[in-house]
């Protein structure tokens, strides 16, 4: 059985922390729970350590680092403690000293008399523009609780998809490195072993084993011109991301690609159909929700039809024909906000075309990774296969020469 580790808020106001043998996660809440406490975090020893948090610097805070804060900080409010006494109760609580200190700045800034937005503003660049205007949706509407527990979700959920993608995508690529490794492998130090036995018997190598040594020669002489020329090509593509114009050429290339552009539109329909519908919830008006979410929004081309389609919002158009305009979205999004703003539930139609296009996301990377690992392992055997049978051949020409 698991041991969990769990911090809470006795009735007296203590922290407490300590650790307790469960079946699950929510049975650790709920004992602590009925013992009169109030539950701020549990999670199974042992994973606690997060590669986000080796490599992130000194004083950014990960994602995960500001769902849990987001997380903890809903619980103490939704429990009736006030606002400072929260935060409070988070800088005891945690061991983290970039979250401490973040958590400690925020508390400081609202016991002078500043709002929680205020104080997540002051942090530059560590919330985002979404994070802050929704905290100050929930403080103007009087719901601070529920709305960071929104948030919360909203992470959580943004999360999920990442990893999702970045699990699917650890295979291939280390089966790339590797099928490039042994095939450097191969043509560098392999093959020159057997040229000097060639060129001691005389005759004309086969043209295939040419090719090969020939190939081999310019690896092992020219490797450092190589990676120069690599390295320069990455330098040159970070430029031109870095470049508004040709930012929005490559974003419209990878959009009109057939399998990469269906993927990034649908990445991009639930990025902006969770951020607009949860800013909708939180009684953000539908043109700022939408300037929002632009923001949030990675794909320029697509940020660029949202910015377009709140104009027309605001001559009067309904949502889903303005961002039905350009025809880059799914039709089955556009129609299911045409049925949301038909029947008034807008909000909650664009969570559930966002929890729609989360699984459409999966499941079409899914079935790419499922296409894509026996094709590469496939090139890869060919490859071996062309250069062992050149080294075939060469050696059958050897024997036709010495018999």
């Amino acid at each position: 059985m698991p041991i969990f580790e769990y911090k809470a808020v006795s009735p007296t106001g203590e922290t407490i922390t300590g650790e307790m043998e469960a079946p699950s996660e929510a049975l650790v809440i709920a004992r602590i729970q009925e013992e009169g406490s109030i539950p701020v975090s549990a999670r199974e020893a042992g994973k606690g350590l997060r590669l986000d948090t080796l490599f992130k610097g000194k004083k950014g805070l990960s994602q995960r680092d500001i769902g849990d804060i987001t997380q903890q900080l809903s619980t103490l409010l939704g429990a009736g403690l006030p606002l400072d006494r929260s935060l409070g109760i988070l800088v005891e609580l945690t061991d983290n000293e970039r979250i401490k200190t973040t958590v400690e700045k925020i508390r400081n800034r609202v016991r002078e008399g500043g709002s929680l937005s205020d104080a997540l503003e002051e942090r530059h660049g560590v919330f985002s523009r979404f994070y802050i205007n929704m905290v100050r949706a929930g403080e103007v509407g009087g719901s601070l609780d529920q709305t960071l527990a929104r948030m919360s979700e909203y992470l959580e959920r943004a999360k999920e998809l990442k990893d999702s993608v970045v699990s699917a995508l650890i295979y291939p690529a280390l089966l790339v490195f590797l099928a490039i490794v042994s095939l450097m492998l191969l043509m560098i130090y392999v093959i020159p072993q057997f040229t000097p036995m060639f060129e001691d018997f005389g005759g004309d190598l086969p043209f295939m084993t040419k090719v090969v040594v020939g190939v081999g020669e310019v690896l092992q002489r020219y490797w450092w011109a190589i990676i120069g020329i690599v390295v320069l090509i990455v330098a040159w593509f970070k430029s031109q991301m870095a470049n508004p114009t040709s930012r929005f050429a490559w974003d419209r290339r990878f959009l009109n690609t057939h399998w990469v552009g269906d993927i990034i539109a649908k990445v991009e329909t639930a990025r902006l159909a969770r951020t607009t519908g949860t800013l909708l919830v939180n009684g953000v008006p539908l043109l700022s929700a939408l300037s929002i979410a632009k923001n949030v929004m990675t794909n320029t081309v697509l940020a660029e039809d949202v910015a377009e389609a709140a104009k027309r919002v605001k001559t009067g158009a309904p949502l889903a024909k303005a961002l039905g305009e350009d025809g880059h979205f799914p039709s089955l999004a556009l129609q299911m906000v045409n049925v949301g703003e038909e029947t008034g539930q807008l909000d909650e139609m664009l969570i559930k075309v966002a929890d729609t296009y989360d699984r459409e996301v999966r499941i079409t990377i899914d079935r790419l990774m499922a296409l894509l690992v026996p094709v590469m392992t496939l090139g890869l055997a060919l490859m071996i296969g062309v250069i062992v049978m050149s080294v075939l051949m060469a050696i059958l020409s050897i024997n036709e020469l010495v018999a």
